[in-house]
């Protein structure tokens, strides 16, 4: 007689997993994201036309989404260099530079807008040098930008760096040695291969731009029409108890984060599937 044996795991079976998934997801995401849906339907549709007719309102959205767009893209490029040195050249103090990358992780948001501040004012180490060029940094649509790209950078790097670490250098020999040059082999045998990682980096620091606050609103000035954001707007509305306006601002900043990530999502899955057929 064959005797089986049930295979023990040491985590929890399905069942037990998916029921603290579900709870744990509902506990921070569902409810409060249903709440806010419940708040937002029963508005007048007033209070969104009131909205989307305020000037003040448009700037701020078109300054955060735009800000959010150039901060994620300058990260694309430089945050490809930065994983490409720590992934494919070894240097001393590599091992220091690769932590520093993890630096706006670990700094509070609003020490890094006051470190940004201190060093772009007109008085500032880096700004007293752009002052004779006309080029100012803080207190400008500049410094936006320039705050969201200090905290988008680890995530380019760090989706990037296990893609370049999986990358089979044989391919990449393979093509040198059937007479390409090091530009067609990056365009045509590495990047293709790099696009999913690409995007998906792309798609993390821009929903991580879209909802900073704490690093904007020091460097920013928060000066209305030109230098403020959407979440200083809405935490504004909130201090005049204008609840109604903050909720509307908030569903309206959500639902169009929401179209722009799915579309991102749904274009990093077709160039994912083109990628493993191609393979």
């Amino acid at each position: 007689m064959r005797l089986q044996y049930r295979q023990r795991h040491f985590m929890p079976g399905f069942g037990i997993s998916l029921g603290y998934t579900v709870f744990y997801l509902s506990l921070l995401v569902l409810i409060p994201m249903s709440v806010l849906g419940l708040k937002a339907f029963s508005l007048d549709g007033q209070v969104y036309l009131d909205i989307l007719r305020d000037p003040r309102t448009l700037a701020a959205f078109k300054l955060t989404f735009g800000a959010a767009f150039a901060g994620a893209g300058i990260n694309l490029v430089f945050g490809f260099i930065v994983a490409w040195t720590l992934v494919r050249h070894p240097f001393p103090g590599r091992r220091m530079v690769d932590a520093l990358v993890d630096l706006p992780f670990a700094l509070p948001t609003a020490v890094s807008g006051i470190a940004l501040t201190t060093l772009f004012a007109r008085t500032g180490l880096i700004g007293r040098m752009l002052e004779p060029l006309g080029i100012q940094i803080a207190f400008a649509p500049a410094g936006v930008i320039v705050a969201l790209t200090f905290i988008g950078l680890p995530f380019i790097v760090r989706t990037l760096q296990p893609a370049l670490e999986d990358l089979d250098p044989e391919y990449e020999e393979a093509a040198l040695s059937l007479g390409a040059s090091r530009l067609r082999t990056f365009l045509t045998v590495i990047f293709p291969s790099l696009r999913p990682a690409l995007l998906s980096g792309f798609a993390l620091a821009l929903a991580r731009a879209l909802g900073e606050y704490g690093s904007v609103v020091f460097i920013s000035g928060n000066m209305p029409m030109r230098t403020e954001i959407v979440s200083l707007l809405i935490m504004g509305k909130l201090e005049q108890f204008d609840y109604d306006g903050a909720t509307a601002l908030a569903v309206m900043t959500l639902l169009l984060s929401f179209m722009i990530l799915l579309f991102l999502n749904l274009l990093q899955w077709r160039l994912g599937r083109r990628t493993q057929q191609g393979g």
